[in-house]
């Protein structure tokens, strides 16, 4: 069985027009985007850090004062182990290399935002909404409220917005406004995956059609997260744990009543073809999703040929598309807006809204 659907990627949606994705702007330096990760800021804070630690040595300054996690990596530090840092009372090493890193990252995001926005798919565009998951730190939060003043003094006019949604929904919900409308109308939810380069998210997702027709009371009802980076695994492995995933909550559904539609959206990283493959930017996951004998959609079909004994059909699109049409129903006040999702990498993608048509 393989999918059957329509285009793969598509970019002219019913309400909206995908300018833009995956956008890459490049300097002498590489890529620009780059510097605006949650990779990225972890660099920052390691060299902050290292900064911090000599001036203590050089200055033969209070020990009590050093960083208390001087034997950890930044890479390795959890999220809240730098949050942490900024709610001590007494300042170390480590407090003060975290809000050096979150100045200098604003700034980085800053630039990032600014050379987007003389693209010319990005041209016009109003607000931003900023997802993925570094927003979910008290760290990220700071950061992104300090490059929207830097934006501001700048006179750059372009607000930015938090998601509205858990970062774990977003990439989720954001496929009721990317499955065919019948998979919407008729069923009670969609199947939905959220591949990243260090976690996937798949849930059930009720468009709830009937309470508001912008499809913006559309909910995740069940969800499940599986940080794929910590245990490594190879391709044809994260490929099966997608499948047990996908049947895990195929049983729910049963269990619970909940009458599936037929689909399975499945948003990942890179530049998605009309056919379902991927032409570049998939590098953050195991193995080569690049290579033309590798196609997703028909992998998971295959492996779920059906759902409520329909053919299974599948979709696949860049995961921050996905995330950002998680806001499509409150972006109408604005003309053209874009999503910065903040994550192993950063995706990024813009929008033009349609003009409603008008009745008769």
């Amino acid at each position: 069985m393989t999918a059957t659907l329509g285009l793969h990627g598509a970019t002219d949606l019913p309400s909206v027009i995908v300018e833009s994705y995956n956008l890459e702007v490049r300097d002498e330096d590489g890529f620009v985007g780059d510097r605006a990760s949650q990779t990225a800021f972890r660099k920052l804070l390691d060299a902050w850090r290292k900064r911090r630690s000599n001036r203590t040595k050089s200055r033969r300054l209070n020990r009590e004062n050093a960083d208390p996690l001087g034997h950890i990596h930044s890479a390795d530090l959890t999220k809240r182990e730098i949050d942490e840092a900024l709610q001590q009372k007494r300042a170390t090493e480590l407090t003060d290399a975290v809000h050096g890193a979150i100045e200098e990252f604003a700034g980085e995001l800053g630039d990032v935002i600014k050379r987007f926005s003389r693209q010319k798919a990005w041209k016009g565009v109003e607000r931003i909404v900023i997802g993925g998951g570094f927003p979910e730190s008290d760290v990220g939060e700071r950061a992104i409220l300090q490059a929207a003043v830097m934006l501001d003094a700048d006179a750059v006019p372009i607000g930015l917005a938090r998601l509205r949604h858990q970062v774990d929904d977003g990439g989720l919900i954001g496929w009721v406004h990317l499955a065919p409308p019948r998979m919407v109308t008729d069923y009670d939810a969609i199947l939905a995956l959220d591949i990243g380069g260090t976690n996937v998210r798949c849930g059930i997702v009720k468009p709830r059609h009937k309470k508001a027709a912008d499809l913006s009371h559309a909910k995740v009802v069940k969800r499940i997260k599986w940080r794929h980076a910590d245990d490594n695994p190879k391709q044809h492995e994260l490929i099966d744990g997608l499948v047990d995933m996908l049947n895990e909550m195929v049983k729910y559904s049963e269990r619970k009543g909940i009458r599936l539609a037929p689909f399975i959206g499945i948003g990942c990283p890179g530049v998605i073809r009309a056919d379902g493959s991927i032409a570049r930017g998939a590098q953050n996951l195991p193995g080569n999703w690049e290579r033309d004998t590798f196609h997703l959609p028909t992998s998971l079909c295959e492996r779920i040929p059906f759902i409520n004994d329909e053919p299974t059909e599948a979709l696949m699109h860049n995961d921050g598309v996905v995330q950002g049409l998680s806001e499509l129903p409150f972006m109408q006040d604005v003309k053209r807006w874009a999503v910065l999702t903040i994550g192993t990498g950063l995706g990024n993608a813009s929008y033009h809204n349609k003009k409603p048509k008008r009745a008769g």
